[in-house]
């Protein structure tokens, strides 16, 4: 199963902590959290105006929302995040993980399980990312993903929601294969 990821976090620098995560499976199955102690010093206005303005639960405490069959929302410390992530990837035999670029995310992904060492036995140890696929398929890695997609009409707005980024990067996946 693949699975295309997001993350948010407080800055492109060493010592990034996790904001939240998006995960969607190829079926359509979505895992959303938001953490509760990333480094609240490390933000700064534009992460406060793009990222903190689109996360989903606006208070602190731990919270745990199953929006339908297929999806559920979750707001927890770091270790909460990651046991309910790799409860959710139970569900799926093998798992491949997709990001846009991953440098960061799968660096704060292998985090949440305390290292890469301890991710969920069904994942596979070597992440994916659709910007080497673009650049595979002759197309600026640089492309607006919404735009590529085809997700003009969704809400824009939520660019930088982790969930609503992982939708594109799933749709940009798609669109490249079909090429």
């Amino acid at each position: 199963m693949k699975v295309f990821f997001d993350t948010e976090f407080t800055g492109l620098h060493q010592n990034t902590t996790l904001i939240s995560i998006g995960c969607v499976a190829e079926d359509g199955r979505t895992f959303y959290a938001e953490l509760t102690d990333y480094d609240k010093c490390q933000v700064d206005d534009w992460i406060k105006k793009n990222v903190i303005s689109n996360l989903v639960i606006h208070h602190e405490r731990d919270y745990y929302y199953k929006v339908t069959d297929i999806e559920e929302i979750y707001k927890s410390n770091s270790y909460g995040i990651g046991s309910r992530l790799s409860v959710w990837l139970q569900q799926f035999d093998k798992v491949e993980m997709w990001s846009d670029c991953l440098s960061y995310d799968w660096v704060l992904f292998c985090q949440l399980f305390g290292h890469a060492f301890n991710i969920p036995n069904n994942v596979y140890y070597i992440p994916f990312d659709i910007c080497t696929v673009f650049k595979l398929k002759g197309i600026d890695p640089d492309v607006s993903r919404e735009d590529f997609a085809g997700a003009k009409d969704w809400n824009v707005e939520h660019k930088h929601n982790a969930l609503h980024d992982a939708k594109v990067i799933k749709a940009c996946y798609e669109r490249l294969m079909n090429m």
